[in-house]
């Protein structure tokens, strides 16, 4: 207990509020200006100086943050089974998982993990591992029903801490749990280290994609292409007679794909065991290693890493 109220304490030093630049800068760039006055070569030069310099997490190749305009359309639940999936098509990956929804933490219960986690002599904070991935989450450093009150400044320290004040060591891959939403967390990662892309998780309905362009515009906003969309909850198929219903529409996400240029990644069909594995803490590509569902996640992460090795090599 201890312990944590040291580490929680740390997240609350040297809070820095962003400057008029850090939000005018961002609101005019590839968007509508502040003014119809084009800034002059000076005034661009002073409002990239308030912006914090993109930086590379040390031993890190590549980083990938999950990302969903709405909640509930199963982006942690994809965060988890595709770090787990990343791990398995190639034996050499070494991944690791961040959770980034520091309101609402759910990787400690999807992982099975608790605790505190330590500092090591450099004062960086030491991962918990579980199923052969590198967890960190705000939900190891308070208790499960703790609610977390924060405004915008001190949201934007706990993620500058969590995410470059902690001892990864060599990863082939960092999976980013966002939270729901384009909001602060989302502008301090793209200010603050050197994303990879971008995969944004939609249920086929309408009101999930309005929310999930939102997205795709935010990453194209601060510059962080986006390697695909995975369509979530896609079908439903009865247990007792096979029938299979598109409860939340069909084609939605494929659509939206197609019409903003980018990849469909795949289909995760709507399985109540996808849901209670983790729940339980025992996702489906551990609990159900050979079955359809994890197969998707495997098929998804494949198409992932092509893309990433295409982006790469272009």
């Amino acid at each position: 207990m201890l312990l944590k109220r040291h580490i929680y304490a740390r997240l609350l030093q040297n809070l820095k509020t962003p400057t008029c630049n850090e939000f005018k800068n961002f609101a005019t760039q590839k968007g509508e200006p502040l003014s119809q006055k084009k800034p002059t070569a000076r005034q661009e030069e002073l409002m990239k100086r308030g912006l914090p310099k993109r930086r590379k997490i040390p031993n890190v190749e590549n980083i990938i943050v999950v990302a969903s305009g709405k909640g509930g359309v199963g982006k942690s639940t994809t965060a988890v089974n595709l770090a787990l999936a990343l791990s398995e098509v190639e034996s050499q990956n070494k991944v690791g998982l961040l959770d980034m929804d520091v309101f609402g933490p759910s990787i400690p219960r999807m992982m099975n993990l608790s605790g505190s986690p330590a500092l090591n002599d450099d004062d960086y904070l030491i991962p918990l591992t579980n199923y052969g991935i590198k967890c960190m989450s705000m939900g190891f450093l308070v208790e499960e029903k703790a609610a977390i009150v924060w405004r915008g400044p001190m949201v934007m320290s706990a993620v500058q801490r969590l995410l470059l004040r902690t001892a990864w060591g060599e990863l082939s891959h960092l999976v980013l749990d966002l939270p729901p939403g384009t909001g602060d967390t989302q502008l301090s990662i793209s200010q603050l280290v050197e994303v990879t892309g971008a995969v944004i998780v939609s249920t086929p309905q309408d009101i999930a994609l309005l929310d999930a362009r939102r997205g795709a515009e935010m990453f194209h906003k601060v510059d962080i292409p986006v390697l695909g969309v995975v369509q979530n909850m896609s079908i439903y198929t009865c247990p007792n007679c096979g029938h299979q219903e598109h409860i939340f529409g069909q084609h939605g996400v494929q659509n939206l794909a197609t019409e903003l240029g980018i990849d469909l990644l795949g289909d995760v069909a709507l399985d109540p065991k996808i849901r209670q594995c983790a729940d339980e803490g025992q996702p489906i590509l551990i609990s159900h290693p050979e079955s359809a569902q994890a197969a998707s996640y495997r098929s998804i992460a494949k198409h992932l890493m092509n893309n990433i090795s295409l982006k790469k090599g272009s």
